[in-house]
């Protein structure tokens, strides 16, 4: 899976510009603000239909214009296909994958596979359990439809019970609801927690041989999920979803009560995490900058072979900004030993280090 080149019109800083791409390694080098960020934003927007940096599609018009435009051929599943997006201020955005228009964002799925690094990933590393969570929930509603079905409905269920947790002291009568919102709430999560668990273990093997790798031998990376107390998805619950419901319901009863007292939902897969260490120490409390950096990376590799296994595609991996706070043996093997897949990789130093691959310069919004 690779993109093979992209225009852009009126796209943030740009103006008016084209890029041809590698196969392989993409470096795209200038100075700060320059428009590099942009360049790898719009592939990203193709693939999902989002922005990773905005939430509003008015914020990626270009200030003088009134429509972007981006089109990018590429390879998917074994034959050329065509992407574009049209963006027009106070319009309906438009999708079209060859030349056709389609109704949502996610008939996109499946075209073209990414997975995103950026500064904020980071947080995975160092900041609490929702970062962790939300690169849980990103791969798997990619990867397995009935995880995405369950976690939509999850969150509509999550809300109900929080309202009724909040609100019942005005009207008593909402209690009569908890359990019913309880015992759906531990149907959806059992998916869930029976999904996370079996990515996690995939994720914990690959991202380890990734950093093993990374990090030249010097390091160990573990990862290791915490789900609800009491429920075991290695054991019996490797089985089916429906396994890890006595557990589920077991916990929930020993927490009504302390929900109700405190308003806040205590039982459920909305509090899952996972732990990340190295060297047999917490990478949340003593990781550097360049360990937790070289973690976050190697997790993504991770998440990239996964993908890869699952679909026969290597997703095309987008690393913003991740050579900073590197040394130098870990920038090489960013630039030069991922040998498989297609990579673009930001940086604001122009460097003849690439062994192969293409150097792409942005400059005021252009590409030369």
């Amino acid at each position: 899976m690779t993109v093979n080149e992209i225009y852009l019109e009126g796209w943030r800083n740009f103006k008016s510009s084209e890029a041809q791409f590698s196969p392989g390694v993409n470096v795209i080098t200038g100075r700060n603000a320059q428009g590099k960020t942009n360049l790898l934003e719009a592939v990203y927007y193709l693939a999902v239909g989002k922005s990773f940096r905005s939430a509003y599609d008015r914020e990626l018009i270009r200030l003088e214009d009134d429509m972007a435009y981006i089109r990018a051929g590429i390879e998917s599943h074994g034959r050329e296909q065509m992407l574009e997006a049209k963006l027009v201020r106070g319009r309906r955005r438009e999708l079209l994958a060859n030349g056709v228009k389609l109704k949502k964002a996610a008939d996109l799925t499946g075209r073209l596979s990414v997975v995103l690094f950026n500064p904020e990933d980071l947080d995975m590393i160092k900041s609490g359990a929702a970062a962790r969570r939300r690169l849980l929930d990103h791969s798997l509603c990619q990867l397995r439809p009935r995880y995405a079905a369950a976690l939509s409905e999850f969150n509509k269920l999550y809300a109900h019970k929080t309202r009724i947790l909040r609100d019942y002291h005005k009207k008593p009568s909402l209690l009569d609801l908890l359990d019913d919102f309880n015992l759906r709430l531990m149907h959806e999560g059992a998916i869930m927690i029976y999904y996370r668990a079996a990515f996690i273990e995939l994720l914990a093997k690959k991202a380890a041989a990734n950093h093993h790798e990374f990090s030249n031998t010097e390091e160990v990376l573990e990862i290791e999920y915490k789900t609800v107390t009491g429920v075991d998805p290695y054991g019996d619950g490797r089985k089916s979803p429906e396994a890890l419901l006595p557990a589920l319901e077991e916990h929930q009863r020993t927490h009504r009560e302390a929900e109700i007292r405190s308003g806040q939902c205590l039982s459920g897969a909305h509090r899952d995490d996972f732990e990340i260490v190295i060297n047999s120490m917490s990478a949340r409390k003593f990781a550097s900058q360049g360990q937790a950096r070289t973690a976050a990376v190697s997790i993504k590799l991770a998440e990239r072979d996964i993908h890869h296994d699952d679909s026969g595609e290597i997703p095309i991996l987008l690393l913003d900004d991740v050579l900073s706070e590197l040394d130098g043996a870990r920038q090489d093997f960013i630039l030069n030993r991922i040998k498989q897949g297609q990579v673009l990789i930001t940086s604001c130093n122009e460097t003849d280090r690439v062994e192969s691959g293409a150097v792409i310069t942005v400059e005021n919004g252009r590409v030369l």
